[in-house]
């Protein structure tokens, strides 16, 4: 019920009055008044005027239940919450639920990330109340050789919903990155547990630099932040939901197809590699070539000297020419 009023306190703006609240919900003034307290004492301001009820005045940054759920859009995604203050890893997290028997669409959510994990080995450190570090269990019905399309899915949704909020110009680096101004403010990692013929669950990580004002020295020329970017603190609860809503969207494309035919076009027009000289870094072996965009198997096409090859996004890394992008 406590996300519910708050979700509607929310959408209204104005006053909602007790009376409503009670008939809503089915439930006494006492009930409403102690969920208005609960919500007050997570630090949410809350007007209270006699005759004329409650008002939302300030929502405070913090990641809960009830501050996602209010926001909350979708059918299965993100319904199933963890909501966590310090963890090593979301990944390690919804790996040990998804080992038992945790749902598809279970969303798992940090505040703090001490050891979360980037592509090819790298740390992945998550500043305390400044972003977004989560993690989305999956239990596709498809083929192993198939997961690595759910991580350009996810890099399509993030990239729509911080768009649609934030009326950001956030490309796509193929595979796993988000972009503004060729600076990196998303990171994304699947790992899944599988045998030859099928999935026994994926998780994808998220990170995504949301209220952090600076950046370390070695990395201030590459990362960047929304709220760098927007020049506005950014209600990080919104924006998770956001990305969940979108995400169910755009799987729900895939797995009727399964492949990115419907898909495609969208992630082409935010491939910020598209048309751009690229060195494709694979293990013990590198080339340099023009990426042309991807097909609907996800695999990005590079024009090189030789012809055209098709880049499988696993353990390869795709880099400008003459820099990050």
């Amino acid at each position: 019920m406590k996300s519910e009023i708050l979700k509607i306190l929310r959408e209204s703006g104005e006053f909602v009055s007790g009376q409503e609240l009670c008939e809503r919900f089915g439930v006494s003034r006492t009930a409403v008044w102690k969920a208005i307290n609960q919500l007050k004492t997570e630090g949410y301001q809350i007007e209270a005027v006699s005759n004329r009820g409650y008002r939302l005045t300030e929502s405070p940054d913090i990641l809960t239940g009830e501050a996602i759920e209010s926001f909350l859009k979708t059918e299965w995604a993100g319904r199933k919450l963890y909501c966590l203050d310090t963890i090593d890893s979301t990944n390690n997290y919804a790996k040990k639920l998804a080992e038992e028997g945790a749902p598809h669409g279970t969303l798992v959510l940090a505040e703090k990330q001490e050891a979360g994990k980037g592509r090819r080995g790298r740390g992945w450190s998550t500043p305390k109340g400044t972003a977004i570090a989560m993690t989305l269990l999956l239990r596709p019905d498809i083929r192993p050789e198939k997961a690595s399309m759910l991580t350009l899915v996810m890099g399509l949704a993030a990239a729509r919903a911080c768009r649609e909020l934030l009326n950001l110009d956030v490309q796509i680096k193929w595979p796993n990155d988000l972009v503004i101004g060729g600076k990196k403010i998303c990171g994304i990692l699947t790992e899944m547990s599988a045998e030859m013929l099928g999935i026994h669950y994926l998780v994808i990580g998220i990170g995504i630099n949301v209220n952090m004002t600076e950046f370390p020295e070695e990395i201030r020329s590459v990362a960047t932040s929304l709220r760098l970017e927007a020049g506005k603190t950014i209600d990080r609860a919104e924006l998770i939901a956001k990305c969940m809503e979108q995400f169910e969207t755009c799987y729900e494309s895939f797995i009727r197809t399964g492949d990115l035919v419907e898909l495609q076009e969208a992630y082409q027009a935010l491939l910020v590699n598209r048309n751009q000289k690229v060195c494709v870094l694979e293990p013990g072996h590198e080339y340099t070539g023009t990426a042309l965009g991807i097909n609907e198997m996800g695999e990005l096409l590079v024009e090189t000297e030789e012809g055209i090859r098709a880049v499988y996004a696993g353990e390869v890394s795709v880099r400008g020419v003459y820099g990050y992008v």
